[in-house]
């Protein structure tokens, strides 16, 4: 029997992520998966193919809307979706061999096969051929999540679809509906309309982005509805009838009106549920919380010593770089080390555009808390490089205390939102204030700017709004 001292299971970001760091710090290492691909679910058929889906609608879409504004002209502009589908696959194959490179460069094993836990110190790696068995002093579990299923709405694979199936239609749907409001719907929904789907976009609750801070969340949704997206907030879908490849999908609105829109692709992106089956976490005594995630301590280490869990499968948001963070962490430990994570400097992103961008509190969260706090607003049609690039919808919002000005949330809707917010992390994860980032020298023109102006419209002291 192989020994390890680390076995981890599933090789998405937190996995590999884990397995990679843990190798750098002397320790012998095996990497579990079952699918015949590195990378997880973010890799194979999330956050990368979604990007790159929406990169090519939105230079489709720029060609189309904002080429003449530059004064460039063009002649017809079509697109090739077997192209555009092909450049997602490639951009894919070309990440997923780069991890299948770092490990061998890390001396990594990978074992292919579905990995079980099967007692103290032990993975059975389920194979084709039978089942091999290994030995490692510390084993992590690195699973991830899958979409949930609405029993009411099973999915088929061709009408009602996953973010998976939504990734590669073979064809712009007519008619798009998709459920639930998130990052996966909005992004995916925002693909195919730029494309040239009617996309209708039905929520339970009264705004898009859920999370996000109130004012961002209704920018976005005016930015998205000029673009054209239809929504319908307050609303559900309760069922759908298939007939041929026609769907009739009907919709209850929050007095219980029932009304059927027909479509051709019903996405249902509600979110994701761990993947906590047939990976032997009972037979172990891997006790899990009442929301179905793994229950771990502060040191991410489950109710049974030796065996750790990350990412998707504990508590927190389902985000890939936490899982990253969470893995680093674990790894760190297993070898003596520190290792920790700062829960409360972690960015949630939805890629659409303009980008959502933030960290830290809405100002309903500290309102509900009852922190006391100030906050400063800029918008980016006060932004000279945001007037260059055509790009002037969104704003950045600042939350500090009221008493210590210690940041306490940032949010952005706008161009490159997701670039931008790295300096408000690194800002959170040291402890920064209002007036440090107000105090901090910005190039100009930049978009980053904006941050700027909105830390020192904290106290009223911006320049250019």
């Amino acid at each position: 029997m192989e020994s390890y001292d680390l076995a981890v299971i599933g090789a998405g970001p937190g996995g590999y992520v884990a397995a990679i760091r843990a190798a750098q710090l002397g320790l012998r290492v095996a990497l579990i998966e079952k699918e015949e691909s590195l990378g997880g679910t973010c890799l194979n058929v999330g956050c990368i193919p979604s990007k790159a889906m929406l990169e090519s609608s939105e230079l489709y879409h720029q060609a189309l809307h904002a080429l003449p504004s530059h004064g460039i002209t063009t002649g017809p502009v079509s697109f090739d979706l077997a192209k555009m589908l092909a450049r997602k696959d490639q951009v894919v194959g070309e990440l997923t061999k780069g991890i299948g490179m770092l490990m061998k460069k890390n001396k990594i094993k990978v074992l292919r096969g579905l990995g079980r836990l099967a007692g103290p110190k032990r993975v059975l790696v389920g194979k084709e051929d039978g089942e091999e068995e290994i030995e490692a002093a510390a084993i992590l579990l690195a699973m991830g999540s899958v979409p949930i299923e609405l029993p009411f709405l099973p999915f088929d694979g061709k009408h009602i679809v996953t973010s998976t199936e939504a990734l590669s239609f073979d064809s712009v749907p007519d008619h798009l509906v998709v459920v639930g409001a998130g990052a996966v719907g909005l992004e995916l929904g925002s693909v195919w309309c730029r494309l040239g789907s009617q996309v209708t976009v039905v929520e339970m609750l009264p705004t898009i982005v859920p999370f996000a801070d109130r004012q961002v969340s209704k920018a976005l949704e005016k930015a998205l509805t000029k673009q054209g997206l239809a929504f319908r907030l307050g609303s559900r879908v309760s069922g759908a009838q298939i007939d041929g490849d026609a769907i009739n999908a009907t919709i209850l609105n929050d007095k219980d009106e029932s009304e059927s829109i027909a479509c051709d692709k019903l996405l249902v992106a509600v979110g994701r549920r761990p993947v906590t089956e047939g990976v032997g976490l009972e037979e172990a005594g891997v006790l899990l919380e009442k929301s179905g995630r793994i229950e771990v301590n502060d040191g991410l280490e489950t109710s049974v010593p030796g065996v750790y869990a990350i990412g998707d499968l504990v508590r927190g948001p389902m985000l890939a770089h936490k899982a990253e963070e969470e893995g680093v962490a674990v790894a760190e430990r297993i070898a003596g080390k520190p290792g920790h994570v700062s829960y409360r400097a972690i960015p949630s992103v939805v890629y659409t555009s303009p980008e959502v961008a933030q960290v830290g509190k809405t100002e309903a969260e500290l309102k509900e808390e009852g922190i006391p706090y100030k906050s400063g607003r800029f918008y980016f049609k006060s932004n000279a490089r945001a007037k260059c690039m055509g790009e002037e919808d969104g704003l950045v919002k600042v939350i500090s205390h009221a008493e210590t000005d210690k940041l306490l949330g940032l949010h952005i809707m706008g161009p490159h939102a997701s670039e931008i917010i790295a300096e408000a992390v690194a800002a959170f994860e040291f402890s920064g204030s209002a007036e440090d980032v107000a105090r901090t020298v910005h190039a100009h023109p930049t978009l980053s700017e904006t941050v700027k102006e909105a830390a020192l419209a904290v106290e009223r002291r911006q320049i250019h709004g």
